[in-house]
């Protein structure tokens, strides 16, 4: 543990400043300003002797999080990095990226706020990068056998790495231009830049993975080529389909599923041309759906000048603090403030779309909408609350359904769940022997820190299948393994 006493004499919980907003929609770059490391230190010191850390449990990738508290408290950098890395691959993404279901299960958190986990496991990799402790693992010996990962978002990716430094020669398809997935061109550049990508997979191009970009399995490779080509085949293509709109007016032109809209602002914000970009500039935005992809379009618009953005959800309001059917340790849903959310726009909560209103020359012009109330398990209309706002463009970020099913998916005739997602044994094995999957394709659409760790957890049961016998590669967790936190 750390300071015995650390929890008593520091009370408040402080986090690395955000750039003002004014300086930080003029630009993309990481909203967030350096921590002192001393302050740091200060509050890795708050994690107590809890006895049983629930931070363990919260966390799907099981971290270590007390005993690398503890590390860099003393400042013993070097140690608590291999003590992050022993069970994270890619701390740099989740310190980030992750919501921290760890600290919402942390048990300080019960009568006081939080350890802040994620601070200072991004700074743990940080300062390892910069002293140049991340260096790559290379196999002592190859095992002859060769694996396909199709997809290089976070659960491919960990795949991958874990199956290489096994010693079997792997190669990543990506059907994008470069590797990373949505951590590449989903997630925007004020989230995490994306040299923080490509230093990692630097890192594991040294290591012998090899990556195959601008395939698209299904189409240029077929399901039957890869399986004649590779003794093991890992599908990490993600939940891709997305969830559509079925009111009148969504032909129009200006409305635009999130992933249609991102991709191509990430590309311009590194410095790459975009032909036909859709851009918010000057435009009243509407954003429907309100979690984190449509947090990413909000900031996203706004810095690309929108003149308005509005985020819709048909949820009612949350509360400010944890309702009593979510005890601690789960994740609760209460009301949080992204920081797209403090650089402007309007949250409207417990409204629906009717429909979307457009010109003659068939573009978006407005979107009708009504209060919502949920009565008997469903969202009734309320009488007399339907309005207009005006769009010129109407973003859709409602989640998605699951991987798309044509092309990859039928053609190795592996069978799907009652979600429609690919179905898998406790091994995440598909029902077609040797093709096995990991992340939002199996398990649904879901966090990045539960895609790292269901990539790890198909490599140890790829790794004992090659073999035919027990994998030494960790396995955090199994499909059946229910989570503390959503």
């Amino acid at each position: 543990m750390a300071d015995p006493q650390g929890f008593l004499k520091l009370r408040q919980r402080e986090l690395p400043a955000r750039r003002p907003v004014p300086v930080r929609i003029q630009d993309w770059r990481e909203v967030y300003e350096p921590q002192d490391v001393e302050e740091l230190q200060a509050q890795a010191s708050r994690c107590m002797d809890c006895g049983i850390p629930f931070c363990h449990s919260g966390c799907p990738l099981g971290n270590l999080i007390p005993e690398w508290n503890d590390l860099a408290w003393r400042g013993d950098w070097r140690s608590a990095i291999e003590r992050l890395h022993a069970t994270n691959n890619f701390p740099e993404f989740t310190g980030r990226l992750c919501p921290a279901p760890c600290e919402t299960a942390c048990v300080l958190g019960i009568n006081q706020p939080a350890v802040t986990i994620k601070q200072v496991e991004v700074t743990t990799i940080e300062r390892a990068f910069a002293a140049q402790v991340v260096q790559p693992l290379v196999p002592d010996r190859l095992t002859g056998k060769t694996v396909a990962v199709v997809g290089s978002g976070p659960a491919g990716l960990a795949a991958a790495q874990q199956l290489t430094r096994a010693g079997h020669t792997v190669a990543v398809y990506e059907r994008a231009d470069r590797p990373g997935g949505l951590l590449r061109y989903g997630i925007p550049e004020f989230k995490m830049e994306k040299a923080i990508l490509d230093r990692r997979l630097a890192q594991m191009q040294a290591e012998g993975t090899i990556f195959r970009n601008g395939i698209a399995v299904g189409t240029d490779v077929t399901g039957a080529q890869l399986r004649a080509r590779f003794d093991a085949i890992v599908l990490a293509i993600g939940s891709t389909v997305p969830r559509d709109l079925p009111v009148p007016g969504r032909e129009l032109s200006g409305v635009l599923q999130a992933m249609d809209y991102l991709p191509p602002a990430n590309r311009v914000a590194v410095g790459e041309s975009v032909t036909g970009q859709v851009t918010a500039a000057g435009k009243d935005v509407i954003v429907i759906g309100g979690g984190d992809t449509g947090a990413d379009c909000i900031g996203t618009a706004l810095r690309q000048g929108a003149r308005s953005v509005t985020s819709l959800e048909i949820m009612p309001r949350p509360g400010e603090e944890r309702p009593a059917g979510q005890p601690w340790p789960t994740y609760p849903m209460i009301f949080r403030v992204a920081s797209a959310h403090e650089e402007g726009g309007e949250r409207r909560y417990a409204v629906s779309t009717s429909a979307i209103l457009g010109d003659e020359s068939g573009a978006v012009t407005g979107l009708r909408l009504h209060e919502v109330a949920l009565v008997d398990g469903r969202f009734e209309p309320v009488e007399g609350t339907e309005q207009v706002l005006p769009a010129q463009l109407v973003l859709l970020a409602m989640g998605f359904l699951g991987p798309q099913r044509e092309g990859l998916v039928e053609q190795l005739g592996v069978d799907l769940d009652a979600r429609g997602n690919v179905a898998r044994d406790r091994e995440f094995m598909t029902s077609a022997p040797g093709v096995f999957v990991a992340g939002d394709a199996g398990r649904g659409q879901s966090l990045i820190v539960w895609a790292i760790a269901e990539g790890r957890a198909a490599a140890h049961g790829v790794d004992a299948y090659l073999r035919g016998r027990a994998s030494n590669l960790p396995r955090p967790i199994n499909p059946t393994d229910r989570p503390l936190t959503v």
